[in-house]
């Protein structure tokens, strides 16, 4: 350790700019503790009866602070959910046949479907402190990141080529050592990808998460959510653009300081075997590299870490382990089925106090809704899909847009609903059709980080084939560019309709000046229902919208996935 550190004292005296990234980095280590220390003080303060949001900038910063911890402990949760859900759908078939549908369930779930059971039930559990409020925040936010990079997982799972398939299996990989290094490497790009396009995900519903009051009970938490919901119940332009712009430094940083040197890093994992292509770069990458004190930290940690055996495991070993496994997968299998029975009988008493007439109408609101998803999921296609190839094949471009398309995405789609419905008023636009750009603001975004994660995993020596070959760029996207994103592009059309479903609710029921809108459709149901504590209706248009989504997804998403697989597939 004595000699590590005096060469640490030596670069620094050749290399200035290493002594200078270490000391921001320690710098850095110790601000971290102390807002950590913040941040803990925050969840475990005494509750409140009310709070008072401060709209002074100066309370920017912390409020900001707030939220991003929230969103980086909801990605935290998101991530282990993906890795071991996803991964269990891949691996069981017979678990897959449930969990799929369920997949397809939980994303279209609206929020303020179970949103109030969930914050009494939290704060009930935690009585005495804002742990149980602080918790409901993070759940919120986990639901508008878990579900598309659970698919974009599982999906990769299930397009493994086969050539490596059977080279882990000649060399006798365990699951552990099959996960590690084939299996999160090979779906490292489309998962980062979709992790940025969660983040934002997770902002949509940041107003309604940190601002919820029920009834006379205020449940708001500090943050820039609910900041920017008072903000805008008081009309304070002023304040509204600081947030705006909170936000948008909050976004930049971000994806300067995680995403960008992420995506560097994760070229590494690329599956090719040739083909010159210009590889992005990161400056803060770059700057890390550089540092004398980094690679000290990462030799002691492997210092921690058991070796990997060189030999390879016994038969009957490596089949007894999978024997196990299979074991715990049937346990947990069963311990689901039986919570989502005991959930279906609690729900089916609900369902009997609906009157059949209310059947009817929940039936038809959901055709319009239907139509409505069906009708925004394409238009954001028509443009996401030719910018999403045109930033993912061209790193230059990456590196330009990559930052503007976070910010956008991950501003707060509700925060620009006042804006577009006086635009839709001003032109004489009703809800009816302006609740598609409403939901469209929201869900674009899905198809449009799918196929820049496609884009960028096309090998370079196909790209290179097509300019040999001299394709005009219709052939280029008609034989090269869209069956190779074709799967990418089918998980965006999932996951953005499952967002637009769930975006239904803030789209067709929307107060715009104290003044009440609303569309005829599923969302507005919900959203009425909810208002009025009428709980038998709203189950009863929950229930009808999960099932809605579940037939669309087995009769057209799957078809597609498996024509994906059988025809478009660059490894079969």
């Amino acid at each position: 350790m004595t000699s590590s550190l005096y060469r640490v004292l030596l670069r620094w005296r050749r290399a200035p700019m290493a002594a200078a990234v270490d000391l921001v980095l320690l710098g850095s280590v110790v601000g971290l503790v102390f807002a950590i220390l913040s941040l803990g003080g925050e969840w475990t303060h005494k509750l409140r009866p009310s709070v008072d949001i401060q709209l002074s900038p100066w309370a920017l910063p912390k409020y900001a602070f707030f939220s991003l911890s929230r969103g980086i402990i909801a990605y935290c949760f998101s991530l282990l959910f993906t890795l071991v859900y996803g991964y269990w759908a891949a691996k069981d078939a017979l678990a897959e046949k449930i969990l799929v549908p369920l997949l397809d369930i939980l994303q279209s779930v609206p929020v303020l479907g179970f949103m109030p059971g969930l914050v009494l039930a939290l704060v009930m559990l935690f009585p005495s402190s804002n742990m149980g409020l602080e918790l409901a925040a993070v759940l919120m936010i986990f639901t508008g990141q878990a579900w598309n990079m659970t698919f974009s997982f599982y999906q990769s799972l299930k397009a493994l080529p086969p050539d490596l398939v059977e080279v882990a299996t000649v060399y006798r990989f365990d699951w552990k050592r099959r996960f590690l290094r084939l299996e999160l490497p090979y779906s490292s790009m489309s998962l980062i990808w979709n992790s940025m396009m969660s983040m934002a995900g997770g902002w949509f519903f940041l107003m309604i998460s940190e601002s919820f009051v029920l009834g006379d009970k205020d449940y708001r938490l500090p943050g820039l959510g609910s900041y920017m919901a008072a903000a805008t119940a008081k009309g304070d332009v002023r304040a509204m653009a600081f947030a705006a712009a909170a936000m948008s430094l909050m976004i930049v940083a971000l994806d300067q300081l995680l995403w960008r040197p992420v995506v560097v890093w994760a070229q590494k994992f690329r599956a090719e075997d040739s083909g010159a292509r210009e590889t992005p770069t990161s400056w803060f990458l770059s700057l890390l590299r550089r540092s004398g004190l980094l690679p000290l930290v990462f030799r002691f940690l492997r210092r921690l870490i058991p070796k990997d055996p060189v030999s390879r495991p016994d038969a009957s070993s490596s089949s007894a382990c999978e024997g196990k496994a299979a074991w715990v997968s049937r346990l947990l299998f069963l311990l689901l089925i039986a919570l989502l029975g005991a959930g279906v009988w609690r729900i089916c008493a609900i369902l009997r106090m609906v009157p059949a007439l209310h059947w009817r109408a929940i039936l038809g609101s959901a055709g319009w809704t239907l139509g409505r998803v069906l009708l925004s999921t394409m238009l954001g296609t028509l443009w996401a899909l030719p910018a999403g190839l045109a930033i993912g094949l061209s790193p230059r471009l990456s590196r330009v847009f990559q930052p503007v398309v976070q910010v956008v995405a991950s501003f707060p789609a509700p925060m620009l609903f006042p804006a577009v419905i006086a635009a839709l008023r001003a032109l004489g636009v009703g809800l009816g059709w302006g609740s598609v750009l409403l939901m469209l603001l929201g869900t674009q975004w899905y198809i449009l980080f799918n196929v820049i994660a496609g884009a960028m995993a096309i090998p370079a020596d196909l790209l290179e084939a097509a300019k040999a070959y001299r394709l005009t760029r219709w052939e280029r996207l008609r034989g090269v560019y869209g069956p190779a994103v074709f799967t990418y592009l089918v998980t965006g059309w999932v996951t953005a309709a499952g967002g637009a479903w769930n975006a239904s609710i803030v789209a067709e029921y929307v107060t715009f000046k104290g003044e009440v809108m609303a569309a005829h459709g599923l969302g507005a149901q919900i959203s009425l229902a909810a208002e009025k504590a009428d709980f038998p209706t709203l189950a009863a248009s929950v229930v009808t919208m999960s099932a809605l989504v579940v037939l669309f997804n087995r009769a057209v998403w799957r078809r597609l996935y498996a024509l994906a697989e059988r025809r478009f597939s660059l490894n079969r």
